[in-house]
């Protein structure tokens, strides 16, 4: 059976001389892994399966086979920041090593499909990316069902076990106070188009963003360290 759906490329595998298989998040099918024939007779360009591409792909399925077969692949949407712009490059690196760490059901999800290309439209594009990561994160975090709750007059502590804040009283080693906690809370309904507005100052956003990847690695099991974030760290101040 075909299927002709909007995609974007996670990873790729080298799997023969004029094969690759290409892990993608795709608008119809999930996240699946398509194999891509490249080279230069009728092949896919390797530019073309860089990570974060935006794609549109007819695939082939088959009811024994998990891996699809790429039949047409084409870029569809070109960044227009993106490929030159140092800190943006940083930006999508981090985001695809979170995407490729999280991403794992097979079922169709349009709507965080559509999430995924807002935010990375909003990466490309917003003039202000240094608070990216956090609203990224936290935006993310409600589309996986876990989003922090909105706290109390009193409550300024995060639990990021439990999720929520709390007034002062009993601790444990991950609580995150005050100012960190007050950022948290201010940000928990800004999206991508009122990050500009935010003016977090450098050292407490990389407080914030290590909190918050700590609360992902509560949440989703196996998700680990990441590698990007230190990287980050130096580039965003």
């Amino acid at each position: 059976m075909l299927h002709t759906t909007r995609a974007i490329a996670l990873k790729t595998v080298r799997h023969g001389d004029n094969t690759i298989v290409l892990k993608a998040l795709t608008e119809g099918l999930g996240t699946r892994s398509i194999l891509v024939r490249t080279g230069r007779k009728g092949g896919v360009s390797a530019a073309s399966l860089q990570p974060l591409n935006r794609l549109e792909v007819v695939v082939q399925e088959s009811g024994e086979r998990e891996l699809l077969s790429a039949r047409e692949l084409r870029v569809a949407e070109p960044y227009e920041r993106l490929p030159f712009d140092a800190v943006r490059g940083t930006l999508a690196l981090f985001v695809q090593e979170v995407l490729y760490r999280t991403l794992r059901g097979e079922s169709a999800d349009p709507e965080l499909y559509a999430f995924v290309e807002g935010a990375l439209h909003a990466m490309d594009r917003s003039p202000d990316v240094r608070h990216f990561p956090l609203v990224f994160l936290l935006r993310y975090s409600e589309m996986l069902g876990f989003l922090p709750a909105t706290p109390g007059p009193e409550e300024r502590w995060f639990d990021p076990r439990e999720g929520e804040f709390m007034a002062r009283g009993q601790h444990h080693g991950h609580l995150m106070g005050p100012p960190l906690s007050d950022h948290l809370a201010a940000m928990l309904s800004v999206g991508f188009d009122r990050m500009e507005a935010l003016n977090i100052p450098a050292g407490q956003r990389r407080g914030l963003l290590d909190h918050l990847l700590l609360y992902f690695r509560m949440h989703i099991e196996g998700l680990g360290e990441l590698r990007s974030p230190s990287v980050l760290h130096e580039v965003l101040g």
